[in-house]
């Protein structure tokens, strides 16, 4: 009888966890939804420098946020993928609280319009997931508030998470796009994904 009884309550603890968990999630998927549907509104100028380290996987403490505490979360562009269906806001900021909003720009990296190699970062379970069907010669756009960025995808290739190369300055107004792999690895994926376009048209928003 005391076995059955700690069976049960063993049980119900697991379900009470069960539907814990499962509107932790809804919430976090409302919340994404809705940073999905703000638009893109007015303009930011920073200084480039060079991001010394890549972002972890979802949950990794070791992720830095250096940017300026003034502008962490703010709304800075919207990123298309249209060949694979994705669509992200850019938010500014690559810490774990920023990236289960959307993508997010990887601190002291260009902002989008600035010369140089602009990086944005994304979970590879949520925002990024689809990134896992895209191909070289694919387009990217990058809509802000004034301009829409038009890129075509160069490379794609597979590295370590301390290989920061992959955010070093280019001649070329780039992109690039990084987010954990393997996309199916349970728990910290040990590597990271990475795709990179280069920048082919710049197009100046009108106001109607």
């Amino acid at each position: 009888m005391r076995t059955r009884s700690v069976l049960r309550w063993f049980e119900r603890g697991l379900l009470i966890f069960g539907v814990a968990l499962g509107a932790w999630c809804a919430a976090m998927l409302v919340e994404a939804r809705f940073h999905d549907s703000v638009p893109v509104t007015g303009q930011l100028t920073v200084t480039q420098t060079v991001v010394p380290v890549l972002p972890g996987d979802s949950g990794d403490s070791k992720s830095p946020a250096r940017g300026s505490p003034a502008l962490a979360g703010a709304l800075l562009a919207r990123l298309t993928a249209p060949s694979v269906h994705m669509e992200a806001n850019v938010l500014e900021g690559s810490d774990d609280g920023t990236l289960s909003r959307g993508a997010g720009h990887i601190e002291d990296t260009p902002f989008p319009g600035q010369p140089g190699n602009v990086g944005i970062a994304g979970h590879r379970d949520t925002v990024f997931r689809p990134l896992r069907n895209i191909k070289v010669g694919d387009p990217l756009e990058l809509a802000t508030a004034e301009h829409t960025y038009r890129y075509r995808i160069s490379k794609t290739l597979i590295v370590g998470p301390d290989d920061v190369y992959v955010l070093d300055a280019t001649d070329q107004p780039t992109l690039t796009l990084v987010t954990c792999y393997p996309f199916e690895f349970v728990g910290h994926a040990p590597r990271r994904f990475i795709v990179q376009a280069t920048l082919i048209q710049d197009e100046t928003k009108t106001n109607r």
